[in-house]
């Protein structure tokens, strides 16, 4: 999950000043709704992630490009639920000997919903709280843990002067797990605190991390990411791109290690 900020600067030729401001103003918000997990904007974010150095030997490489559809529904006058998702297509070579080396295909889908107030608080900070489902979709039972999850999830966040900080976070138990099963449960704390900050022409140069720790295994996955996103319009479609490198801090034995990268491509729908 990436946490991403849109940046844009055009020009309208023949527009009046009073106009100009107006659209100013509406950038700055677009912007703003960007950051946010739980803003009430409808967007499609597409997420390409690379990773290397991994499997027994070393050698491996995987790419996970991650689909991630976001659906604000108003449910009265004072609360929004936020539905967001993520589905991984996976590509993966050289994690393992033998025939099984080389993987493609669709990962596990997790599927939060976030209840959030829609003013923030008198403090300034915006949170949104709800229920996380882990989905057994994947295509390959290596690539999925074949087993449902859930557990509760949560954000935080504030933004003033430019900046925005928080963090997200979640929790996922198994639910059906059986001696059957020779997948190890699930059980797993995700936290993703971020930082931002956004200049004048709407630039967003971020850090966060998106560190999961496993339970069962007693292990950190741990990718520190750096990104630059920029927000632009084709049309009067407002999107975005997004890049930056991504170094794990901590991963187990056979995961990612060293540096990698990640490259996101974002659709927004403005209410």
């Amino acid at each position: 999950m990436g946490i991403k900020l849109r940046s844009t600067l055009f020009i309208l030729t023949g527009v009046s000043a009073p106009a100009a401001v107006v659209a100013a103003d509406s950038q700055a918000e677009l912007a703003k709704q960007a950051l946010n997990p739980v803003a009430a904007l409808y967007s499609l974010p597409v997420q390409y992630n690379w990773n290397q150095k991994m499997g027994s030997s070393g050698n491996g490489i995987r790419s996970v490009t991650n689909i991630q559809p976001v659906l604000p529904f108003t449910l009265n006058e004072d609360w929004n639920l936020i539905s967001r998702t993520i589905l991984p297509i996976v590509d993966q070579h050289g994690l393992a000997t033998g025939g099984f080396a080389d993987q493609s295909g669709v990962g596990d889908t997790t599927q939060s919903v976030f209840f959030s107030p829609k003013k923030p608080t008198e403090s300034g900070w915006v949170w949104g709280a709800g229920p996380a489902l882990l989905l057994p979709t994947g295509s390959d039972k290596r690539l999925s843990s074949e087993q449902w999850g859930l557990g509760p999830t949560a954000v935080a966040l504030k933004q003033a002067n430019g900046w925005t900080k928080g963090i997200l976070a979640n929790h996922l138990w198994s639910l059906d797990h059986s001696s059957a099963n020779d997948k190890a449960p699930v059980n797993l704390t995700y936290l993703q605190p971020f930082l931002s900050y956004t200049t004048e022409s709407y630039t967003s140069f971020g850090i966060n991390t998106e560190s999961t720790y496993d339970w069962e295994a007693k292990e950190w996955d741990m990718p520190i990411n750096l990104f630059v996103t920029q927000l632009f319009k084709v049309g009067r479609q407002p999107m975005s791109i997004q890049a930056g490198p991504r170094y794990w801090a901590d991963s187990p034995e056979d995961g990612a290690h060293g540096w990698g990268f990640r490259v996101a491509y974002t659709l927004l729908f403005p209410k």
